[in-house]
């Protein structure tokens, strides 16, 4: 790749209150195998010494860097403010706790280079703890498929690509921008970004979300509720007839269904499960989620932590 198409890339980091990860997260984007042509990280009002910590880091990055200092706004308002101040013809933000492999920047400058089609380039993400100890990864998930193209169905279902992993085109991320009043950055602009284009997905593990204590996405009943609501907006929005917002609402809440029986919640599984039948994709989707529902959280529960456990041994910590 040569030097004037890196020049093509912007990066951002919204940063607030991961002093103990931020220096990470600012290390793997420097020590990416494509340089981008800046760096701008935006702290939001952070009460736990951020700044300063980044003010360092940065001293070490050898390609343009800003940090700019704010009273605290929100996410939504700081990407936005980010997507302002930078001009690359490629954008991608990482937040303040997460991480990305070496090649994540180079890959996904190649493959929206090879897809003119699409508005955004994502892929699979391992999900890690405070120790950078690697649970998960989003390429074992078998619950749904992450699309190549036309990325609707999987929106539809509630459920969106992790962000650490997507790297957007400019041109049509300025069109849509982030909604501010929204709870879920994300999940809002892909529904209106899905209008416009393809989602170029490539299957590789190329980014790290960290998951604690401290991520909204913990919270199922907060994340249902604002995934209708958000579907409501843009269904007003584009126009959306009355019935297929029915419909989407009830994939959605199918999904959600099988989301709360892994986490435990047996009760509230059951309730979205029987009240949204139609949600289900397939006969054999809904046979699946209704034999599944019999089993006891207990053994879900411990399935869940024995895999963790075991993936923490198979694929140990990240490296950047």
């Amino acid at each position: 790749m040569s030097l004037d198409n890196t020049k093509r890339i912007s990066v951002l980091v919204p940063s607030f209150n991961h002093a103990r990860f931020v220096e990470r997260c600012v290390r793997s984007i420097i020590d990416q195998t494509v340089r981008p042509a800046e760096l701008l990280v935006i702290d939001d009002g952070s009460t736990d010494g951020s700044p300063k910590i980044i003010e360092n880091v940065l001293l070490d990055c050898p390609f343009p860097s800003e940090l700019i200092v704010n009273p605290n706004k929100g996410l939504c308002s700081t990407l936005n403010e980010g997507l302002r101040r930078t001009s690359g013809e490629y954008f991608a933000y990482l937040g303040s706790d997460d991480l990305w492999l070496p090649e994540f920047l180079a890959s996904r400058f190649e493959l929206l280079e090879s897809r003119p089609n699409a508005v955004l380039g994502y892929g699979n993400g391992y999900l890690i703890d405070d120790e950078d100890q690697i649970f998960e990864s989003s390429a074992d998930w078998k619950n749904f498929a992450f699309p190549d193209g036309d990325p609707r169905p999987m929106l539809y279902l509630g459920t969106a690509p992790i962000s650490s992993t997507v790297f957007y085109r400019r041109s049509a991320l300025e069109k849509r921008g982030w909604n501010e009043s929204s709870k879920l950055e994300d999940y809002e602009l892909y529904l209106q970004l899905a209008e416009d284009g393809d989602f170029a997905y490539d299957p590789r593990v190329l980014a790290a979300w960290r998951r604690h204590g401290q991520n909204t996405s913990r919270d199922l009943d907060f994340m249902l509720t604002e995934v209708i609501a958000a579907q409501a907006r843009v269904g007003e929005a584009l126009n959306w007839k009355p019935e297929k917002l029915q419909a989407i609402n009830t994939q959605t809440r199918f999904f959600f269904a099988g989301e709360f029986d892994r986490a435990g919640n047996k009760s509230k599984a059951r309730s979205l499960l029987f009240g949204n039948l139609r949600g289900a994709s397939s006969a054999a989707v809904l046979f699946r989620a209704l034999i599944r529902i019999l089993v006891p959280s207990s053994l879900l529960l411990r399935r869940k932590r024995s895999i963790g456990q075991k993936n923490i041994k198979e694929y140990g910590t990240v490296k950047t």
